[in-house]
């Protein structure tokens, strides 16, 4: 879509809202009575209620994440409009919003989307080393801000953010519950299960802790068939998390919060498409770690409320890919071991006022600082005793020298990251009906790394005695704006227009210059995008259905783009090239005409373009023509969801859900597509007294198979790719003290 063409679509929003039944504001107020519950959000940094948001903000409840019986990202995270889920593995898929992604598989820099827990944030600029996916138990909500989010939340928001709420320690009464669930999936042999447990303590009145402790076991169902091993891609999840808050008066609480989750993969969870079964000659488990530890002031003064979040996180990561087939040295065994670690100290400062003055406002500061190690190490178990019996092909060189401990390549990475910034938002009501908003965010963000690169010998002639080793600094300024404008002439319609950017910090290349694409440099530089979008929210048939519309175009540019070199390497680097338009509607429904029926609707159309030709050495014709579409967005996406609450004993409620997104290419021109297939969940939940409820779910029903990613497709014969869990069924049981 041009963007006259968005803007005339645009100007045509007020009369689309009153086509729904929206007059303009009379001389008094309308009461709504809903049946729909309202949700708390913190997306503008203060509490506030989704409804008066004026931005593209979406909410899952805890309530509704187990209603659905979700368990990760995968079974939630793509029933959001405007949302994409690259599904690889856990601490390595990626969110995507508004198609704002030049990978499906993951960033080689920062991510385009931001990751937080509690407003802690997990997205430090360089290499992501584990993306967050928080197991769902005891989950307050997950909120996803749609759009960039520079202002308030800094980098790596380029398309929105993912904001994950644990539930705190409460100090009105004791609580606990459990869940346990047993299920199977079709094509493996194994079982599914689960066993999770909260216990929430008041020590005193203004005393109490919160233990959430959590197992989870999904059973592989990719065979492995050079290694022999079946159900190859079993995953074992592990976590435990600890609140604890102190009501010290009535207007001011501290409250602590620890959070330890890890995952242990087996084998990666690609397979040989159309297949269900992998051909690697050693296995590739991966295993992710996130600790975070975090302390929290909440207090209310006179001339605001005060808001002081301090916390440390580490993330660790191991992953080994197969590189039997490669052809480096000689003809045995061949893995990447990868051992990556971010260890993160976050502060953040913000009051914000807390009176009914027409005049609202809030201001803060944030500091972060990060520093991260990486080593990828190619090992071939007696690589130095084949170059020691072979001296004429690598110079007279030892093994020792080339090939330490057989490892015959290695890069390390030594970074450290540090970012302040001071932001702030002010809040002007023009009148009763229009309210003006303006913010800002100065920041400086410093980056400094240095890479090394061992002596080492991939093949025979061709060996590195010396190595290498450079270091990149950057140190980027800059101001990132906010513009709003509100009108709601009732309690039950809102119209807005949303003015937002957001950036990604640069840094370091992996490989020295030497050894990457001609023109490739030792560092790549920030990228940023803008947003336009205008929406709509309402509340129609007494507060019964609820309708949010939103479009919007955005504009990337200095896309920091990973490519890769020729053969033999296929080194890959980042490099800064091209831009993008991105333009879409989003719609959302939510309709409840009594206490039984409820029907959700989410809908997604997006034309997510590069609009200059991209440089790609790699690329045939060296490069990607304007027109191109951005590597897995879709142009369609739509996802309903209908459930029904029957009369009698037990109160059974009967859901079914369907997810359909349209296909989009795996990478830059890419032939092979993801995509193109739907997804439909069965359950059947009852309620046995209050306390104890049971379900019986069938996951993708039908065993839908397809593409999820593949970004190295064109890289093989066949192309490889993860695809969806096919059909599982189970039985969940919960429990609640109260």
């Amino acid at each position: 879509m041009q963007a006259s063409k968005l803007l005339n679509v645009i100007a045509a929003l007020p009369v689309f809202g009153l086509a729904f039944g929206v007059a303009p504001a009379s001389g008094q107020d309308d009461e709504v009575q809903s049946v729909i519950d309202e949700i708390v959000v913190s997306a503008l940094k203060r509490d506030s209620n989704l409804r008066d948001v004026p931005a593209s903000v979406s909410a899952v409840t805890g309530e509704h994440l187990q209603d659905i019986g979700a368990q990760s990202l995968a079974d939630y995270i793509n029933s959001i409009p405007g949302v994409t889920f690259n599904n690889y593995q856990p601490g390595v898929s990626e969110v995507v919003i508004r198609g704002i992604s030049s990978t499906t598989y993951h960033e080689q820099g920062q991510t385009v989307a931001g990751y937080y827990i509690n407003e802690i944030p997990l997205s430090e600029p360089g290499w992501p080393i584990v993306i967050p996916d928080i197991d769902t138990f005891d989950l307050n909500r997950v909120e996803v801000l749609r759009g960039p989010q520079g202002t308030l939340f800094g980098s790596s928001s380029l398309g929105g953010l993912v904001n994950y709420f644990v539930n705190e320690a409460d100090p009105e009464g004791f609580d606990s519950a459990f869940e346990v669930s047993y299920g199977q999936t079709a094509h493996s042999d194994g079982d599914n299960y689960a066993a999770k447990a909260m216990v929430n303590a008041p020590v005193s009145d203004d005393f109490a802790v919160r233990l959430v402790a959590l197992r989870r076991f999904d059973t592989g169902y990719l065979d492995n068939v050079t290694t022999g091993q079946a159900d190859a891609n079993d995953l074992e999840t592990t976590g435990a998390r600890l609140s604890a808050v102190y009501d010290v008066s009535g207007d001011t609480s501290l409250s602590w919060m620890t959070l330890w989750q890890k995952s242990e993969l087996d084998d990666q969870t690609y397979a040989t498409v159309p297949t269900l079964t992998r051909d690697t000659v050693v296995p590739e488990p991966h295993e992710p770690e996130l600790t975070i530890h975090s302390l929290r002031l909440d207090s209310t003064l006179g001339i605001g409320d005060l808001t002081i979040i301090g916390s440390v996180s580490d993330k660790e990561s191991r992953i080994v890919f197969d590189q039997s087939g490669s052809g480096f040295l000689q003809a045995t065994p061949t893995e990447t071991i990868g051992n990556a670690s971010a260890d993160a100290v976050n502060l953040e400062i913000r009051l914000a006022s807390n009176n009914d003055s027409r005049i609202g406002w809030l201001f803060g500061a944030t500091y972060l600082e990060s520093e991260k190690e990486s080593a990828d190490d190619i090992t071939q178990p007696g690589a130095a005793a084949f170059i020691d019996a072979n001296p004429a092909d690598f110079g007279g060189n030892p093994g020792s020298l080339l090939a330490p401990n057989d490892v015959i390549s290695s890069f390390q990475i030594d970074a450290d990251n540090d970012e302040v910034a001071v932001f702030g938002e002010v809040s002007f009501e023009l009148s009763d009906t229009v309210e003006l908003t303006v913010g800002g965010r100065f920041f400086d963000a410093s980056v400094n790394a240095t890479v090394t690169r061992p002596p080492s010998a991939l093949f025979a002639g061709f060996f590195d005695p010396d190595g290498s080793s450079f270091t990149e600094s950057q140190d980027e300024t800059g101001f990132t704006p906010k513009l709003s404008l509100a009108y709601r002439p009732n309690e039950r319609f809102m119209l807005f227009g949303l003015y937002s950017e957001g950036f990604r910090v640069g840094g370091a290349n992996p490989n020295p210059p030497s050894a990457t694409a001609e023109g490739a440099a030792a560092a790549y530089d920030s990228d940023s995008v803008q947003n336009f979008e205008v929406g709509v929210r309402s509340d129609l048939a007494d507060g019964r259905l609820r309708l949010d519309a939103t479009l919007f175009h955005i504009d990337w540019e200095d896309i920091q783009v990973r490519l890769f070199t020729p053969a033999p390497l296929f080194l890959a680097y980042v490099t800064n090239a091209g831009a993008a338009d991105i333009d879409g509607a989003e719609l959302s429904l939510r309709w409840r005409p009594n206490e039984r029926f409820d029907w959700d609707s989410n809908v997604t159309w997006q034309d997510a373009r590069i609009s200059k030709f991209l440089p790609d050495t790699f690329a045939p014709g060296g490069g990607h023509d304007k027109g191109s579409t951005l590597p897995g967005a879709a142009e369609w996406a739509v996802h309903n969801r209908l459930a029904f609450q029957f009369s009698g004993a037990w109160r059974p409620v009967l859901s079914a859900s369907h997810l359909y997104q349209s296909k989009a290419p795996v990478a830059f021109n890419s032939s092979t597509e993801r995509g193109g297939f739907s997804i439909t969940n069965v359950r059947l939940s009852v309620s046995i007294n209050d306390r104890l409820g049971a379900s019986l779910f069938v996951n993708n029903a039908f065993d839908e198979y397809g593409i999820v990613n593949a970004p190295f497709a064109d890289f093989y014969p066949q192309p490889l790719g993860s695809v969806p869990r096919p059909r599982t069924w189970g039985v969940t049981l919960n429990w609640s003290a109260n």
